[in-house]
């Protein structure tokens, strides 16, 4: 498998409208962004990964484009944008943009066109269909909305919307949408981006003759459809090999064997993906369950296709709080689980405040949420007669918005986020966690998430280092080894709030030194065949070589 800078990378995740508000409207900005450039670069990444910036109603947080070419104005304009992307190759990273391919605004002009008449020649630029005895044309459902179809009166037809009613899904079957949307990705390209990540990217294709599925609340049927990969394969043809960029694919619904199939580098089509095995499979931590996920995607991909590392985003609850403890073990956890996604195999990506140990947040009112997808779910099942107060309960741990919440810059009003009325609340305990006071103590989060990224730019072994789990199913212990050119690291992770004794493996037959640790009173030189392990203890040794030396690059 090739080297590449992408590979090597370390990819922080920017949510611009709750990163810093520069303008005092309660909304991050892209001036805010590169006000704290200097703030992401000090943490040592490498790749700025931006939500959609581009102009839109705002339905779902700029998922629902209506203007391609030009930026929001709550998040600036061209010329800042131009700038951001300046500032950031002035530090020595890169920038890639999120892309939404699969649908557009209702607003876009394209379809404001293609819903003005039956035979507008841009009515096929989306997906109509009639009535089906009466009713919506399937049964299938929208990530959103109980159907995916919505009537338009003044046509007589419904469109088709895997996501908001005002959403509505592009039809990939026209080569005019396809080369009006390659035209739009050169124009990002030649602007010196660096790369995109392609929102739900496996959701282009439409299953044929959209037949009714047999179990709807499996939103699988929309994925992964005939057709797909060639899209992808004239996409890489049409834009994607002119430039030297970075694609990551959100691809939900795949195994490693479908997901092999959009990033085999042989296939010409995606770099890396997203899957969510991890968050589909595991609404809380399943230690037995992630390890076979690790195994299953490490031997799906390896030596064809690259895969990433993530436990959290925009969409996925923070990671403290949903897959460790955010409360007396927190900044343990917290490191813990920076160091496994740090030291397996893949690409790490680092949402914002993930680094100082941020966490999700439980608003007392269904009012507080601004989450689309959330408010929907509520509405829909209190109107089954659900009780309110229970909805609100057992929709809280999986919101987006325990991600969404403003960056806590300090301990001052509005955690320093903004001086004027956030879009949504501030997390309560931002006078205890917070950027200022991470950066002000060496034993932070901030302070270890430097030392794993500086530890990867030096050792080739945590980028392209054989993996070999030797926990076996343990419930709590997560044991493994990486290994390059003769150098072989070993990762512990008593992933619990338990005291553990472990076993130490037989490849440790020397003193095994070590490489860093979330708790600080550890030993350089591991001498014992056994180690009692403190709850979310985590450390990194590296073994010695067969020929009695270290490899180790500091």
């Amino acid at each position: 498998m090739r080297k590449t800078w992408w590979k090597e990378a370390v990819v922080y995740q920017v949510y611009w409208r709750s990163f810093f508000d520069t303008d005092g409207d309660g909304i991050g900005d892209l001036t805010g962004v590169i006000e704290k450039l200097d703030y992401i670069k000090e943490l040592g990444v490498d790749v700025i990964w931006l939500n959609p910036v581009y102009t839109s109603p705002d339905k779902d947080n700029g998922y629902d484009i209506s203007d391609y070419y030009h930026v929001m104005e709550k998040a600036g304009d061209m010329l800042t944008l131009e700038r951001l992307v300046k500032e950031v190759h002035n530090r020595g990273m890169k920038l890639i943009m999120d892309l939404v391919l699969n649908h557009t605004s209702d607003q876009h002009p394209w379809f404001i066109e293609s819903r003005s008449s039956k035979d507008n020649p841009k009515r096929d630029w989306y997906i109509w269909k009639d009535a089906k005895d009466g009713n919506q044309p399937n049964n299938w459902r929208s990530y959103f909305t109980p159907s995916s179809w919505e009537f338009d009166e003044k046509t007589g037809q419904y469109y088709f919307h895997s996501f908001a009613v005002e959403q509505p899904d592009l039809n990939w079957e026209n080569k005019e949408v396809r080369n009006e949307i390659y035209k739009m990705m050169r124009f990002w390209s030649d602007k010196g981006i660096d790369g995109f990540r392609l929102d739900v990217i496996n959701l282009l294709a439409k299953q044929k003759g959209f037949p009714d599925a047999e179990n709807p609340l499996d939103l699988s049927y929309l994925g992964n459809n005939p057709g797909i990969h060639q899209y992808l394969q004239e996409m890489n043809r049409e834009v994607l090999r002119h430039y030297d960029i970075m694609t990551v694919g959100e691809i939900p619904f795949v195994t490693p064997e479908d997901g092999l199939l959009y990033v085999d580098e042989s296939r010409n089509e995606l770099n890396t993906l997203f899957h969510f095995q991890i968050a589909d499979d595991m609404p809380t931590w399943d230690m037995v369950r992630f390890k076979e996920i690790q195994e299953e995607w490490y031997s799906g991909l390896l030596g064809k296709g690259w895969n990433s590392q993530f436990l959290n985003n925009h969409d996925h609850t923070r990671q403290v709080s949903r897959y460790g403890n955010d409360e007396e073990h927190r900044i343990q956890s917290a490191k813990l689980l920076a160091t496994l996604i740090h030291t397996l195999p893949g690409t790490p990506y680092i949402y914002q405040g993930e680094e100082i140990g941020m966490t999700g947040v439980r608003f007392d009112s269904i009012d507080d949420y601004k989450d689309i997808a959330m408010k929907n779910k509520y509405d829909e099942e209190v109107q089954k007669g659900r009780d309110p107060k229970e909805v609100l309960k057992s929709l809280q741990p999986l919101s987006r918005d325990n991600s969404r919440t403003p960056m806590q810059w300090d301990n001052s009003l509005n955690a320093g986020f903004t001086n004027g009325t956030p879009w949504i609340k501030v997390n309560p305990n931002y006078k205890t966690i917070n950027v200022k006071e991470a950066i002000r103590n060496s034993s932070s989060v901030f302070h270890y998430y430097k030392k794993l990224i500086q530890l990867r730019k030096q050792n080739p072994v945590m980028v392209y280092g054989d993996y070999n789990n030797l926990s076996g199913n343990h419930k709590q212990l997560y044991m493994y080894t990486r290994s390059h050119d003769e150098v072989t690291w070993l990762i512990i992770l008593n992933h619990s709030n338990n005291m553990l004794e472990v076993q130490l493996p037989a490849i440790v037959e020397n003193p095994a030194k070590l490489i860093l640790a979330n708790y600080e009173d550890i030993p350089d030189l591991c001498l014992c065949d056994k180690l009692v392990f403190r709850p979310h203890e985590a450390r990194v040794y590296e073994i010695v070589n067969k020929h009695g030396e270290m490899g180790l690059n500091v």
